[in-house]
């Protein structure tokens, strides 16, 4: 291969990766090199001349003319007989410029160049790589997915593979071969073997943040800046925005008219649901904000906890919205404000509570500082939490946790014990109200009858003899009974009665005859 094939061959390679013409001088140059040190041992005598324009090159040998049998160093010098081999005027002293051939290194070291060469290509092609998505880093791109790989899918974008783990993606999101991906370049880094490695996501919330961009002017204008997002990727997201215009509210902008702009970016989440809610300085009104679409009643902070944490009460109905399913509202809303918001529902006049305090004699004062510390100042504000729940805002054992617990329990269960009792005892205490009440309905009704039945009496005792004695009232009750019953005994039967009119008839049938005979 003749020096120009080679030349033009490299200068082919470097115009297909968009290698300039400097840098491809210098690759070429130490690629030579490196063919001289393998040959020669050193690359100090030697020259490298190239015109990649053209395709012209020359390695020039430079060694020193010494007298003969006078060479140490056969790389560096040469015998004034061989100089003069070149040039008869070379002398001692003189610098003799010798050309070197490819074929003098061979064909194995040619193509050994030639790998080598193709080798430096690739390493300053990924160096480009890198460099030019680390200046994209933060920005949106769109690429066609092209492997679908157990924890990740490799995205293809200007000839450079673009990796999204599964932990960046939406869990909703299902892709095939093929299909055109939006995301965001999150971080660019180099494997263990140099290639660059690029990590899109479409799940953090900066992709979030370059959708609104993208749809609603104002953030792109200035005019309306987001504070702050928090997500969980599919599911929800907070997004606190606060406007530098009087004129424009920043809640209404991102939403747009009729939900037109916030749509958009919904269905490009998998339809992730979306609060927009304006930002505050004012603590108390952002974990307010924060926690809709519930309404707390009540805020009370303690910045002296690290972090922080705040008390959040809350109408018993809306517990479950300041909540959210499986706790995601009130994460996102601690996330949102960098505060341990704890959510006590509102305790009406009604019910009974109890100061922690209360409990010093079976509580140490340690125990109940830790309580005091997460917001629980009242017992029924440690009976909402789990055993688990308080042992991992308070950091406390397990075994005082179900002390704490089983003491307070024990309190409202006695509480509810004598309530029971009294209750029992308002039950009796009715029932002999009661049996009174009744005995003394019933008595006016006795002496009523015995009032009634005293005329009677008087009566009765008016007809008698005065020396009669006087008989009690049952036995009154039962001569009256006594001649009743001999009526009903001597009163004839129906049969008896026909019999007695027969009778009666044929006897006056017998007179009458009598008579007319006479």
């Amino acid at each position: 291969m003749q020096n120009s094939d080679l030349v033009s061959s490299f200068a082919e390679i470097a115009r297909e990766k968009d290698i300039d013409r400097d840098t491809l001088q210098l690759i070429v140059e130490d690629v030579f090199r490196a063919m001289i040190r393998k040959r020669y041992g050193s690359d100090d005598s030697f020259e490298i001349i190239l015109n990649p324009d053209h395709g012209d090159m020359q390695i020039l040998h430079i060694r020193e003319v010494v007298e003969d049998w006078a060479v140490e160093d056969p790389v560096t010098e040469i015998e004034e007989t061989e100089a003069q081999q070149i040039d008869e005027d070379f002398e001692v002293g003189d610098e003799v410029a010798e050309e070197i051939e490819f074929k003098d290194f061979g064909r194995r070291a040619v193509m050994t160049a030639r790998q080598t060469f193709s080798q430096r290509i690739r390493d300053i092609e990924k160096d480009n790589t890198v460099e030019w998505y680390q200046d994209l880093v933060g920005e949106i791109v769109v690429g066609e997915l092209y492997q679908v790989r157990r924890r990740e899918i490799l995205v293809m974008h200007n000839k450079a593979e673009l990796k999204m783990p599964r932990e960046e993606q939406i869990f909703r999101d299902r892709f095939r071969k093929g299909d055109m991906i939006r995301a965001v370049i999150k971080e660019v880094t180099r494997e263990s073997n140099g290639d660059p490695r690029i990590v899109i996501s479409r799940a953090d919330p900066l992709f979030m943040e370059r959708l609104f961009e993208l749809e609603v002017p104002e953030i792109d204008e200035g005019l309306v800046e987001i504070k702050k997002i928090v997500r969980e990727p599919g599911d929800r997201a907070k997004v606190a925005v606060i406007s530098y215009d009087d004129r424009i509210d920043p809640v209404g902008a991102c939403v747009g008219m009729k939900g037109s702009r916030i749509h958009s970016v919904v269905r490009e989440l998998g339809n992730e649901n979306i609060d927009v809610v304006q930002w505050t300085d004012d603590p108390i009104e952002m974990i307010k904000r924060a926690l809709s679409p519930a309404k707390p009643v009540q805020v009370v902070l303690n910045d002296e906890l690290t972090p922080p944490r705040a008390k959040v009460v809350v109408q018993v109905d809306e517990v479950s919205q300041a909540i959210g399913r499986g706790g995601i509202n009130i994460r996102l809303a601690s996330r949102l404000t960098g505060y341990e918001i704890d959510v006590y529902r509102e305790i009406s006049e009604e019910e009974e509570d109890i100061e922690i305090q209360e409990f010093a004699d079976e509580i140490p004062d340690e125990l109940l500082q830790m309580l005091r510390n997460i917001g629980c100042d009242t017992a029924r504000a440690v009976l909402e939490l789990s055993r688990d729940e308080l042992m991992r805002r308070t950091g406390m054992e397990e075994a005082y946790a179900e002390h704490i617990l089983k003491v307070i329990k024990a309190e409202f269960a006695d509480d509810e014990g004598a309530g029971k009792v009294a209750a029992e005892k308002v039950v009796a205490s009715g029932e002999v109200a009661a049996e009174k009440t009744e005995a003394s309905e019933e008595a006016p009704a006795a002496e009523a009858e015995a009032e009634a039945e005293a005329p009677a009496a008087e009566d009765a005792s008016a007809e008698t003899p005065e020396e009669a004695p006087a008989e009690s009232n049952d036995e009154e009750a039962e001569e009256e009974e006594t001649p009743a019953a001999e009526a009903t005994e001597e009163a004839p039967s129906e049969e008896d009665a026909a019999e007695a009119s027969d009778a009666e008839a044929e006897a006056e049938a017998d007179e009458k005859a009598a008579s007319d005979g006479k």
